[in-house]
């Protein structure tokens, strides 16, 4: 049996208006196509649908059982279509993004209330998490996509290059680093330094390391969060280093950063996706709508 929407559509029309000639200029069809399309269904079905005279057409008793049914299955497909069409047009919506602490707090916002101005019915839900957690978050699917440094991911993950930073020296205002325009690495051996504990130490050892090979990072002091490190920062315990976007948070805390180098070593952020998963058409739209905002260079350091 093969029964088209076309021929379900035809039955409905000539149904309501009891004429083949109306239903034809409702569906902007031809008299012969319309009758065509409900012969076609006719035989499909093996049953008559319609009693016709030269007067007006009126369903059968099959047809009158059959109308309440194709009337219902179209104005639920109907009602798909339009949802469809509703999320394709953005007109609603949701996008989860799963990003490290730090990053929810500086970058991100801004690039939300760009993303909400031009999409406003589109929600967003930030998933702000530690950074090892950004990549189980999207494979979990609790997140459409996670936006994060560099990390050793599982095979299912997607990693695609959205921007890179240099790292930065942060100190309290009137520190004897504040002198320099920029900051050599070996200069923080001369003071109490606090970092990050986990990859983000390891791994910025080991790029210092294949660069320098008797440079090396010697923490006095290992933390989970920035937000902690900076406040220790600020009541005189050390320095610490952070990359360009945590500026803002920098600020806040009434520090002042200088770029590091000799020598110069940069940290590659990503957006990570689910393999073989397609975005939602609001997921899609802040995606490119992220890459577009951070091209721009429109946040700050970026």
């Amino acid at each position: 049996m093969n029964v088209t929407l076309r021929q379900l559509r035809a039955f409905l029309a000539v149904a309501r208006f009891g004429s083949f000639t109306v239903a034809a200029e409702h569906l902007y069809t031809t008299q012969s196509a319309l009758s065509g399309s409900i012969k076609e269904l006719e035989n499909a079905l093996g049953v008559q649908l319609f009693d016709r005279s030269t007067r007006r057409v009126q369903l059968t008793e099959v047809g009158r059982e059959l109308y309440p049914l194709v009337e219902k299955i179209l104005a639920d497909l109907d009602a798909v279509l339009h949802e469809v069409a509703t999320l394709k047009a953005l007109k609603r919506g949701i996008v989860r993004i799963a990003a490290p602490q730090l990053m929810a707090a500086t970058l991100l916002p801004e690039v939300l209330a760009s993303f909400t101005r031009e999409f406003p019915h589109v929600a967003i839900r930030l998933i702000d998490c530690g950074v090892e957690s950004v990549p189980a978050c999207v494979l979990s699917g609790e997140a459409d996509l996670g936006v994060g440094p560099e990390r050793d991911v599982p095979g299912e993950i997607e990693a695609e290059l959205l921007f890179v930073q240099p790292f930065h020296a942060v100190f309290r205002p009137g520190h004897p680093l504040a002198a320099q325009e920029v900051v050599p690495w070996r200069r923080l051996a001369e003071f109490p330094l606090i970092t990050l504990q986990g990859q983000f130490t390891e791994k910025l050892s080991r790029d210092l390391h294949e660069v320098v090979r008797d440079l090396d990072l010697h923490p006095d002091t290992t933390v989970a969060f920035m937000s902690t490190a900076l406040a220790m920062v600020s009541i005189g315990l050390g320095v610490t280093i952070c990359v360009s976007y945590a500026e803002p948070m920098v600020r806040r805390y009434g520090l002042e950063m200088r770029r590091l180098t000799e020598p110069d070593v940069h940290r590659r952020f990503f957006v990570f996706t689910r393999h073989g998963r397609a975005l939602s058409p609001a997921a899609e739209a802040f995606h490119i709508h992220l890459r577009r905002f951070v091209g721009n260079g429109t946040a700050a350091g970026v």
